[in-house]
């Protein structure tokens, strides 16, 4: 019972560490769009940092699933990592496309509910 107590522990563990660094790197993403206006390396920071933010939101659904599927607890958090990924998605489809009056927006609202999801953990 103690090992599964462990294990338990460090499966949560593994979930908020995605949650946090998934909140991170959207926060690191309004910094980069601060110097992508005001410097001429800021577009390349903030391209790289999409690159990172998207795998920030991979990383969250597979630890919600890995949070899951062994404990058998609800499934929740694996729709609510789903979200973000499809947030997170839509979000590098609006940047390309050069949307920012949806793409700010939104970059607000994901970091708002990132950081409601890490408060909740």
């Amino acid at each position: 019972m103690a090992t599964q107590a462990t294990a338990a522990q460090r499966r949560f563990s593994f979930l908020q560490i995605a949650i946090a660094l998934q909140t991170l790197t959207i926060f690191l993403q309004a910094v980069s769009a601060g110097l992508l206006l005001t410097s001429s390396y800021g577009e390349t920071l903030h391209s790289a940092g999409a690159r990172v933010m998207y795998g920030a939101s991979m990383l969250y659904v597979l630890a919600a699933v890995l949070a899951w599927k062994p404990g058998g607890g609800s499934p929740r958090p694996i729709w609510y990592a789903s979200g973000f990924l499809v947030l997170a998605s839509v979000q590098v489809v609006l940047g390309i496309a050069h949307v920012p009056s949806v793409h700010l927006p939104l970059g607000v609202l994901m970091f708002g509910l990132s950081l409601l999801a890490l408060a909740r953990r």
